[in-house]
C-alpha cells in the first residue's frame, strides 16, 4: 500500500496543503521548524489515531482554528480509498471513508498501516514502561476491533481507580455507621469493576503476548542486521499478574508451558490477582494489577538494555523494534507469507505498511544510516524528513519536496 495524496486543513502549522505522493521514496527537506514532521505526523495519525509527538489532539489544530482536517488517498493494489479525519476541539473526532456518511474515527483503523521511525524512539530503550506499552498497543491497534477494547479498558481503569481513592478515604474516616455503609457499597461496586477490568485486560494481555512471541525472532534478526551483530537482542513480556509482591515479576511467554494467550485463563488469573492485591490497592488508592502495569523487557547480551546499552547499541535496538514491526505487518517479502495472518487472515497481498523515517538519519552514524537505508529500500513507500539533504543516504533516491513555513513544493 501507499499514500498517493495528502490534504491538510488547519493541521499544525498548515492553513492548507495538498501534496501528491508517489510509491518509492518521498523525501521532505527543509530547515528545522518548517513543518516537515507535521506532514508525516498527519499520515501517521490516519493510521493510528494518535501522534508520535504529543499525547493529546489539541496541539494538532492550528492556532486560532477550532478544527483540523486530514484527508488521504490510500492505494492498495488496484484499489484506492479516501479517508478523511476531522479533529475537533473538545468534541469527538469524526471520519469519512470514500466521502460517504460520517463514521466513528476508530472505523478507519486498518485502512492505512504505517511504521514510523523517529528520534523519540530512543525512549523505547532508555525511557519508562509507558512508552513501551504504547509501542505494543499501537501495533495491536492494526486490528480495528482492538481500539474499542483499549478505549474501554482505559475508561474502566479510570473509574476503578477513582473508586479505590474514594474507598481509601472512606476507610480512613470510618467510625460512623454511615461511613461504614458507604465503604461497604464501594467494595460491592469494586467487585463489578474488577470483573470488567479482568475481561478487557485479558483480551489486551492475550494480544500483547501473541505480539511479543511473533516479534521476538524478527527483533533478534533486525538487530543483527542493523548493528553488524554487536550482541544478542531479546524481548520478553513482563506482567504484573504472577507475583504482585515480588520486585522482579516473572515474564510471560507462550513458550513457558502455560497458555498465556487463552483469554478465559487470563481473565481468571486477573480476577485472582485483583483479589490478592485488594488490601494493597485499598491502602494505596491505586490499581496495581493489569496491562497498564506491565512492561516490555529489552535485554542485550543477557543484560538490561536500559542502563547497560551504549548510545549506539540503544539506537540499534530501537531501530530493530521498528524494523521487526514492519516485517511482522507484512513488509518483508521473506516473511509476507506468514506475517499478515497474525493480524488478519484476509489481509492478502499489497498490505505492507508505509514506512516513515522522521528526521532519524540525523541521529545515526554513517554506518547505521547506510544499513537502515538498505533495509527499508524494498518498502512499497518510504517517507523521509531531513533538515540537511546530505543526511539522506544515496540509496534512498526518489521524489523530493522542499518545505517552507506553510508551503510544500516538489523539486
Amino acid at each position: 500500500m501507499y499514500v498517493s495524496h495528502l490534504s491538510l486543513l488547519d493541521f499544525r502549522s498548515y492553513a492548507s496543503a495538498d501534496v501528491e505522493l508517489e510509491p518509492g521514496v518521498n523525501a521532505f527537506v527543509g530547515r528545522n521548524g518548517r513543518g516537515k514532521t507535521n506532514l508525516v505526523e498527519a499520515i501517521g495519525y490516519v493510521a493510528t489515531l494518535g501522534s508520535h509527538r504529543v499525547a493529546t489532539d489539541a496541539p494538532l489544530i492550528r492556532t486560532g482554528a477550532d478544527r483540523a482536517v486530514v484527508r488521504t488517498r490510500i492505494v492498495r493494489g488496484d484499489r484506492a480509498s479516501t479517508v478523511e479525519l476531522e479533529i475537533t476541539q473538545g468534541k469527538a473526532n469524526r471520519a469519512r471513508i470514500n466521502r460517504g456518511q460520517q463514521v466513528r474515527a476508530r472505523d478507519v483503523l486498518g485502512i492505512l498501516r504505517t511504521v514510523l521511525f523517529a528520534p523519540e524512539d530512543l525512549a523505547l530503550v532508555k525511557g519508562e514502561p509507558d512508552g513501551r506499552r504504547r509501542f505494543m498497543d499501537r501495533l495491536v491497534l492494526m486490528m480495528p476491533r482492538v481500539s474499542a477494547v483499549l478505549t474501554d479498558y482505559e475508561r474502566v481503569l479510570r473509574q476503578r481507580s477513582a473508586l479505590l481513592k474514594s474507598a481509601r478515604a472512606s476507610r480512613r474516616s470510618s467510625g460512623s455507621s454511615r461511613a461504614e455503609g458507604a465503604a461497604a457499597a464501594e467494595l460491592a461496586t469494586l467487585d463489578v469493576w474488577d470483573a470488567r477490568l479482568a475481561e478487557l485486560g485479558a483480551e489486551i494481555l492475550s494480544l500483547r503476548v501473541q505480539l511479543i512471541d511473533a516479534l521476538r525472532p524478527a527483533v533478534a534478526a533486525a538487530y543483527e542486521q542493523v548493528s553488524d551483530a554487536d550482541g544478542d537482542a531479546e524481548i520478553t513480556y513482563r506482567s504484573s499478574l504472577p507475583a504482585l509482591t515480588t520486585s522482579n515479576p516473572p515474564e510471560l511467554s507462550t513458550g513457558s508451558g502455560d497458555n498465556f494467550t487463552d483469554v478465559g485463563q487470563l481473565r481468571d488469573l486477573l480476577l485472582d490477582a485483583l483479589a490478592t492485591a485488594r488490601p494493597q490497592e485499598l491502602e494505596r488508592g491505586v490499581s496495581l494489577v493489569g496491562p497498564h502495569r506491565d512492561d516490555l523487557v529489552l535485554t542485550l547480551g543477557g543484560l538490561p538494555a536500559k542502563g547497560y546499552a551504549s548510545h549506539g547499541e540503544s539506537w540499534s535496538f530501537a531501530l530493530a523494534l521498528r524494523l521487526a514491526s514492519f516485517r511482522l505487518l507484512g513488509g518483508d517479502p521473506q516473511n509476507s507469507a506468514d506475517s499478515p495472518a497474525f493480524w488478519d487472515p484476509d489481509l492478502g497481498t499489497d498490505a505492507d505498511p508505509v514506512l516513515i523515517l522522521d528526521d532519524v538519519f540525523a541521529e545515526l552514524d554513517v554506518r547505521r544510516r547506510e544499513r537502515l537505508a538498505d533495509l527499508v529500500l524494498p518498502a512499497r513507500q518510504v517517507l523521509v524528513t531531513a533538515a540537511v539533504p546530505e543526511d539522506i543516504p544515496a540509496a534512498l533516491d526518489g521524489v523530493r519536496f522542499h518545505v517552507e513555513p506553510g508551503t510544500v513544493t516538489r523539486d
